[in-house]
């Protein structure tokens, strides 16, 4: 195709296509975001496209720390891009909140500059958890980017020196400080990366320390959306639609949600106007995800690999299945949860159920089956164990337990690899089993790392050997029989 989506473009797009409503060149950049991945522009920048209708001061500065490919992707096209939305009712959607693109380790003045800058009162990030060089709760002071950092200040290669060295000139300035805020998918992302800044802070200068501490604001945040890869399928179908070519589209599920703590230190869009919900209780939104949507994930992940389904979407469609899961949602795990204040869970459920059935979706289920001993105590042994204390029953939250020792034992029986940071100990486990639920189920709970103090409550131990037995030899036929009983 000829020529490519940019700003003279967007007037050629057939009518269909949903595009900018505000004139770009009257806004103004109020918003530097470290880290433009796929998931920032099909979520924050979306959020900011629809500020920017009614507020021009929050455009966006993307600035990719390790990578030209964004910039020199989005650049000739004048930092738009599409947003292919994914379900019953797809849609396309040019998004124009992105102004500036610029590659730090080529255009580092650049980038100090813009923090610098008056106009610019909100620093957002989406880059990862090992981006905030942590170890344990605190920074680590090893890691080679932070040692780099700390050596060269002004000259910075990572997320966390570019923002102290961004809010060092500011305070020489005699400047507001910019709020920075965390959008990656981490409990507390707020708190860590305000400890990560600080004490990054501290071994430079004790005063500027004092002064992030007592003037910056870190708010806590939660995000949520399916974001899949972009591939050339994605390209070539955005091509057809917008009749120009896109040389990097995105595309998400039409579900999207963005908790954000309001706690600001220089300003901030009206959030709440574009769909954003702003909460003191972030922890409790981050409890509700984990245990309304993740638990519920990895149940399919684990029941349903062992049926030999490969999607949620193909799960969803297994009625047996399905009925389990919105069981375990509606009876196990929704009258164990303390919701946020306003927070209707019925209705989140539901929502989540449309989220799993949409077939425009293909998350894979062994993906989701990864890492099962780090996601279990989180997305669901600590509903066990409000339900054990409440004296509620745990039958159905034992059953996604006990699915995932089958699994375990079953891909240690047949040599498939686990992905999983207890790999190695989890095979020897699954090696050893017999197929005895007694015996089985015993060396699992063994794992304390995983089930204490939960394996040693008689309560537990029981249900999850019951719910083991119920899985018979783990095959599809004897699985469907469990869920139908």
């Amino acid at each position: 195709m000829s020529h490519r989506l940019n700003q003279a473009a967007l007037a050629t797009l057939p009518p269909d296509v949903i595009r900018p409503a505000y004139d770009r060149a009257g806004t103004r950049i109020g918003i530097v975001h470290i880290g433009v991945g796929a998931f920032h522009r099909a979520h924050q920048a979306v959020y900011l496209d629809d500020v920017l209708a009614s507020e021009p001061d929050w455009a966006i500065c993307g600035v990719s720390l390790n990578s030209r490919d964004v910039r020199d992707a989005l650049q000739p096209q004048d930092g738009l891009y599409a947003l292919a939305l994914l379900g019953q009712n797809p849609s396309l959607r040019v998004i124009g909140s992105i102004r500036e693109l610029l590659f730090a380790r080529e255009q580092r003045e650049q980038v100090l500059k813009r923090l610098a800058d008056p106009l610019v009162r909100i620093v957002t990030l989406t880059i990862t958890e090992k981006g905030y060089c942590l170890a344990g709760g605190d920074l680590d002071l090893s890691h080679p980017e932070i040692v780099h950092d700390l050596a060269s200040p002004d000259a910075p290669n990572g997320a966390i020196g570019y923002v102290v060295a961004g809010l060092s000139v500011r305070r020489k300035l005699h400047l507001p400080p910019f709020t920075v805020l965390s959008c990656d998918n981490l409990p507390e992302n707020g708190r860590k990366l305000a400890r990560a800044v600080v004490q990054f802070a501290w071994k430079l200068d004790p005063e500027l320390a004092r002064w992030i501490e007592a003037e910056v604001a870190f708010p806590c945040s939660m995000v949520d959306s399916i974001t899949p890869a972009t591939d050339d399928a994605l390209r070539e179908r955005v091509a057809a639609q917008l009749g120009c070519s896109d040389a990097w589209p995105v595309q998400r599920e039409a579900y999207t949600q963005w908790v954000v703590e309001d706690s600001f230190c220089n300003g901030r869009p009206a959030f709440e106007k574009v769909g954003v919900t702003l909460s003191g209780d972030i922890a409790g939104y981050d409890r509700a995800k984990l245990r309304l949507l993740n638990a519920p994930h990895s149940a399919l992940a684990y029941l349903g690999a062992l049926m030999d389904i490969e999607t949620v979407a193909q799960a969803m469609a297994t009625p047996v299945l399905a009925g389990f899961v919105e069981r375990l949602m509606h009876d196990g795990i929704v009258p164990n949860v303390k919701a946020p204040a306003g927070f209707n869970a019925g209705a989140y459920v539901e929502a989540i159920l449309a989220r799993f059935r949409n077939p425009a979706i293909q998350h894979r289920l062994l993906q989701i089956a990864w890492d099962g001993s780090q996601k279990l105590p989180v997305r669901l042994l600590g509903t066990i164990s409000d339900a054990l204390a409440a004296g509620r029953p745990i039958d159905l939250l034992c059953l996604p337990v006990a699915a995932w020792m089958q699994f375990v034992r079953r891909q240690a029986r047949i040599g498939v690899a686990l992905v999983d940071p207890m790999a190695e100990m989890l095979v020897e486990v699954g090696r050893a089993t017999t197929g005895d639920a007694n015996d089985d189920v015993a060396r699992f709970l063994a794992l304390d790392s995983i089930f204490a103090p939960l394996s040693a409550d008689a309560r537990f131990v029981d249900a999850v050997r019951d719910a083991y037995a119920r899985l018979g030899d783990g095959t599809p036929a004897a699985v469907w029989r469990a869920l139908s009983d």
